[in-house]
């Protein structure tokens, strides 16, 4: 199956690079247009009562780093020959992978790719998977990039 319409979740940290490695070879292969996502995820300073007024710098610190790993990415992405499309998201109070697969639904997505941790046990418990819930609730196929390469 050929892709058209990749969708890319990206942090800027080193997993969501990997996942965006894999989605520029697709998107190149297939001719496929991209979109490729940050989401701010605001649950954190909503979670964090003590900060009280002083959120709205941090919200602002937030936004203006998505947007800064959005244009980082999207240059990675220009050099590999494609024309993103970057998309900035606010996500108050839900998780990263309802806005994700809001996002997928929203722009037609015809496939997502974002890398994952793989983490298991303690870790997924206390750190929560995004990746299992945007694979759970995707209107599409997903790939899933491991954070590191498998050896042997």
């Amino acid at each position: 199956m050929a892709y058209k319409r990749i969708l890319v979740p990206v942090d800027g940290g080193a997993t969501s690079m990997r996942g965006l490695g894999e989605a520029l070879k697709l998107a190149t292969e297939n001719k496929a247009k991209l979109c490729l996502l940050h989401v701010v995820e605001e649950y954190a300073l909503i979670a964090a009562p003590e900060m009280g007024a002083s959120i709205a710098p941090l919200l602002d610190s937030m936004r203006a780093g998505g947007r800064k790993t959005l244009a980082a990415v999207a240059r990675r992405a220009h050099a590999a020959g494609t024309r993103p499309e970057c998309v900035l998201v606010e996500d108050f109070g839900g998780r990263v992978a309802d806005a994700v697969v809001k996002q997928a639904k929203k722009w037609r997505a015809d496939l997502i790719v974002m890398g994952t941790h793989g983490r298991r046990g303690v870790q997924r418990a206390l750190l929560g998977s995004d990746a299992e819930l945007v694979l759970r609730y995707s209107p599409v196929p997903v790939l899933l990039v491991p954070a590191r390469e498998r050896k042997g």
